[in-house]
């Protein structure tokens, strides 16, 4: 008997070009809609431009301004200026500073249900809430897709999230997705796709859906989707675009890999508890420490619902005097409404901070919290070191957690709370697209501008016969990108520059690493399980290729990463043996002989360690497009081979 299909396979079986639509297999599907952000841009286009292709293929493409908005010198303001007329060349659209997360702005203004998205930026799965198949990927592959290029992922199980009952008041959508990290863990979703259904989906919002899907990506999943639906063509129509909906979801007899059941009424408001975003408990279990700050806002919790539920709290009232509370709106469409409404001035007459329409404080872009401050935060992440603190305890919770908190001044169970949240929403949203300006029709007439700031990306070599290396650094489990490459006010300006970047690699873990790597010439990291968990910054391989790095063994990968590394030229190995990770020292001498001909023939590769004499035996799962890849030294080059 052959069972019904999943709403992903759906999707992407409509989209399916290459491969063989097998679970586990490799395949390449057609891409209708990208998005960057400034941090990630500037290489993603200097990529596409070094293709040669004079206009983008997609149906959509937009360059969003996002996250180095804070301009304390030329450098981003210059990427700007790049990103604008590169887009205006090139056939894209370009979302100004001030106009918002790209995320909370593309489910505005751009997002179809059934279409595929790819993003350089990890939380593009934020799609998903209005139906797409919306992954992140690294700045080539977007590149890619925008010159008409496939996008490879290897199929993915899916796992059924079955959602049944209805929230309870001042219990929301964070909620939710804190209860799936809790039980599934950030390495849970790693090559799988959660799909979300059930009668409880009924009950949630397409920003509440958004929020579901944002996280997700902290799952380590490829995706994250909910059905649409008449939620989902009513909040198309309120942003005057309901011509753009279709009815999609998964046959009534679909068949998971895994279903997980979660009662919506059970669930209370919880936090994620430093420093990993699974390490969730309920608030109440927390119990009332005392907090110094807290920021409301992100692409997870910045939507107009959000921030009018937590303008009804703070209404009237005041933060506590011991609290720094900073609230960012998501777009400037929620930015105008909480205006008109007398929503924004409900939020400022109790003291709170209005910062620009932007990523800000979740990337670290000002907003620190004080030397061990306890910061409770509406955001996706909360990696030690992430908020710009060292020593900062992040804990993240729902919007109406965090404003009741920021008025108690200590963690507090908002369900306490005798605030009025029912909202009512408008039935059309204000619209001006006045802040997104289109491509030129003629891009021959642009002239892109390049500041001093904006140097090349590194060009991997042709992989050699055999590769020795030593190992330049080793790490321990759950390394994220943010370890491998620091974000922040600081760093993030020099996004576009590798060259000055690369000091900081690994700055947090080993600050000598950048010298040493460069000493030994060619060089190897050894990993633990995880490897590269986080965003989906390309840079986490582009730096150590600048540096050097030519191959990772580790116990796992994070998916993006991986996907990073390949089109890098980086190669990801995985010990056959997790116990062989305690075999290799820092500053061992590896080889890999022979490596070119294991690679075409599929075979395991034994690592010789000649510092101790071991053998150690790894894997390198590849495709026969992966093996051409890493051949050829990255993805670029073997593009460029293959015109």
């Amino acid at each position: 008997m052959v069972m019904g299909q999943t709403l992903c396979y759906k999707i992407l079986k409509a989209h399916h070009v290459e491969g063989e639509f097998k679970k586990g297999e490799e395949i390449g599907i057609r891409i209708d809609q990208t998005l960057t952000q400034d941090a990630t841009g500037t290489m993603a286009y200097l990529q596409f431009e070094a293709m040669g292709i004079d206009r983008v293929k997609t149906e959509r493409s937009v360059a969003y301004i996002d996250h180095n908005t804070l301009q304390s010198g030329f450098e981003n303001a210059d990427d700007h200026a790049y990103i604008r007329t590169v887009a205006k060349k090139h056939g894209i659209y370009y979302s100004r500073p001030g106009n918002g997360i790209c995320h909370q702005v593309h489910l505005e203004r751009f997002g179809v249900p059934g279409k595929t998205l790819i993003g350089s930026d990890s939380h593009t799965p934020t799609g998903g809430g209005i139906d797409m198949i919306a992954c992140g990927a690294g700045g080539l592959d977007v590149a890619v897709a925008m010159g008409g290029g496939l996008y490879y992922i290897t199929l993915p199980e899916v796992v059924g999230v079955k959602l049944t009952g209805k929230l309870s008041p001042f219990v929301s959508a964070k909620d939710v997705i804190l209860e799936v990290l809790r039980r599934l863990s950030v390495k849970g979703g790693v090559g799988r796709i959660i799909e979300y259904f059930g009668e409880g989906v009924k009950g949630l919002s397409v920003p509440e859906r958004a929020t579901i899907t944002n996280m997700g990506a902290e799952l380590g999943a490829t995706t994250s989707i909910f059905p649409s639906d008449e939620t989902t063509k009513k909040f198309l129509e309120a942003q005057g675009r309901g011509e753009v909906w279709s009815e999609l979801s998964a046959d009534p007899d679909a068949e998971y890999d895994q279903i997980v059941e979660i009662d919506l009424g059970s669930l209370e408001p919880a936090a994620a508890c430093p420093h990993s975003p699974d390490n969730v408990k309920s608030v109440r279990e927390i119990g009332p420490i005392k907090i110094d700050q807290v920021c409301i806002g992100s692409c997870t919790n910045s939507s107009l619902s959000d921030m009018l539920k937590v303008a009804a709290i703070l209404k009237g009232k005041t933060v506590h005097p011991e609290v720094s509370l900073v609230i960012g709106p998501g777009s400037k469409q929620v930015f105008n409404m909480l205006a008109e409404c007398g929503a924004l001035s409900d939020m400022i007459d109790a003291g709170a901070r209005i910062i620009e329409c932007a990523c800000g404080p979740c990337i670290g872009m000002g907003q620190s919290p004080n030397s061990a401050g306890v910061s409770l935060r509406t955001f996706n992440r909360n990696f030690e070191g992430r908020s710009g603190t060292a020593d900062a305890q992040v804990y993240l919770v729902s919007p109406e957690t965090a404003a009741v908190s920021a008025l108690a001044g200590v963690l507090t169970d908002p369900r306490g709370c005798d605030a009025d949240i029912q909202i009512t929403m408008p039935e059309k949203f204000k619209i001006n697209d006045n802040m997104i300006d289109p491509p030129a029709e003629d891009g021959s007439t642009v002239t892109v501008r390049r500041g001093p700031n904006i140097k090349e990306f590194p060009k991997n070599e042709q992989l050699p016969e055999t590769l020795s290396a030593r190992v330049a650094l080793k790490v321990g489990d759950n390394i994220t990108t943010d370890h491998i490459l620091p974000a922040g006010a600081k760093l993030l300006p020099l996004r576009s520059n590798i060259p000055a970047y690369s000091a900081y690699c690994f700055h947090q873990v080993d600050p000598e690493f950048p010298a040493r790597a460069k000493e030994y010439g060619r060089g190897v990291i050894v990993g633990g399980t995880n490897y590269g968990q986080g965003s989906s910054r390309e840079h986490a391989a582009l730096v150590p290729l600048y540096l050097g790095i030519r191959a990772i063994v580790a116990k796992s990968f994070a998916r993006i990463h991986r996907a990073n590394l390949l089109n890098s030229g980086i190669l990801p190995l995985t010990f056959e043996n997790e116990a062989d990770y305690d075999r290799i020292s820092l500053g061992d001498e590896l080889e890999l002989a022979g490596i070119r001909e294991v690679i075409e023939s599929g075979a395991k590769v034994v690592v010789k360690n000649k510092t101790t004499g071991d053998e150690i035996v790894c894997d390198l799962p590849l495709s026969d497009r992966q093996k051409k890849i890493c051949l050829a030294g990255g993805l670029l080059n073997y593009t460029g081979n293959c015109k």
